[in-house]
């Protein structure tokens, strides 16, 4: 048997961005259109994903822009009806949606959105998608989590446990879906130039600066197109983030006091 990875071409498939009318969605709508797939680019804002959509390879004539609730149920199996009605059986899911949840342990109402958007939306997504996908043999699922899903955001405790949330989905779906002809991807990356990190709390952007370097969305992009061509599960944008997991499960307690440390000197 060969151990080389089953070639996917995204010629003329169809693909649904959450999250993407700005930061790693936007990046990643631009790349798959330049590879020849038809774009929903889905947003909260309508206004942002038609815009979005039109700025595309093609425009209008080959891309929609949705707004859409992610962390609604009904209006995930909305959204994809829409898009298969207009463009055809989906062939490529990114669920890439992500929010800030506030700092500390936070309120009720933040841990409340972040499960909806971190967790929820990923499970809408595949009760709408994957069915179809595996009844066909092929598909992409991605889940955007993030390298606090590996680590944690010492910022956020919402932040950090609804991102653990999402690799765990992802993972489950992996085993689960896996030998249906579907490959599944799991976005892990640290700081990345966009609107949630810049535009930030700055204690929060302090941390990822510590922690590595910030990239730009395009090259998360990049990585994800990569993985998605080798066949590959976890998507590590910062290969770093693969060293500080394994320090993490080799020795627990000392990872725990180097993140004590890290906390103090991006508090002051």
């Amino acid at each position: 048997m060969s151990d080389e990875p089953r070639p996917f071409e995204l010629e003329g498939r169809v693909a649904v961005v959450t999250g993407g009318a700005g930061g790693i969605g936007r990046a990643l709508a631009a790349m798959l259109a330049a590879e020849g797939c038809r774009l929903a680019v889905v947003d909260l804002d309508p206004a942002r994903a038609e815009e979005a959509a039109s700025a595309l390879p093609g425009g209008a004539r080959s891309h929609i822009g949705l707004g859409v609730d992610v962390g609604e149920r009904a209006a995930v199996e909305a959204m994809v009806v829409e898009t298969e009605r207009r463009l055809g059986p989906i062939d490529v899911y990114c669920s890439n949606a992500g929010i800030a949840t506030g700092p500390g342990l936070g309120d009720d109402g933040m841990w409340e959105a972040g499960w909806r958007v971190h967790a929820m939306a990923h499970v809408h997504a595949a009760r709408s998608v994957l069915p179809g996908m595996s009844e066909r043999g092929s598909g992409v699922f991605v889940v955007t989590a993030s390298a606090a899903g590996l680590l944690m955001m010492m910022q956020s405790a919402a932040y950090t446990a609804t991102k653990h949330a999402s690799v765990a989905i992802a993972e489950w779906l992996a085993v689960n879906y896996g030998g249906s002809g579907v490959r599944f991807h799991c976005l892990c990356p640290q700081g990345v130039l966009t609107p949630m990190v810049t535009g930030g709390s700055p204690t929060a952007e302090s941390e990822l600066r510590a922690s590595g370097h910030l990239l730009e969305p395009v090259a998360v992009a990049e990585a994800v197109l990569e993985a998605i061509r080798a066949d590959r599960f976890m998507v590590l944008p910062h290969p770093e983030v693969q060293r500080y997991e394994q320090a993490k499960v080799a020795d627990r307690d000392r990872w725990l006091g180097g993140m004590r440390r890290l906390l103090q000197r991006v508090t002051g």
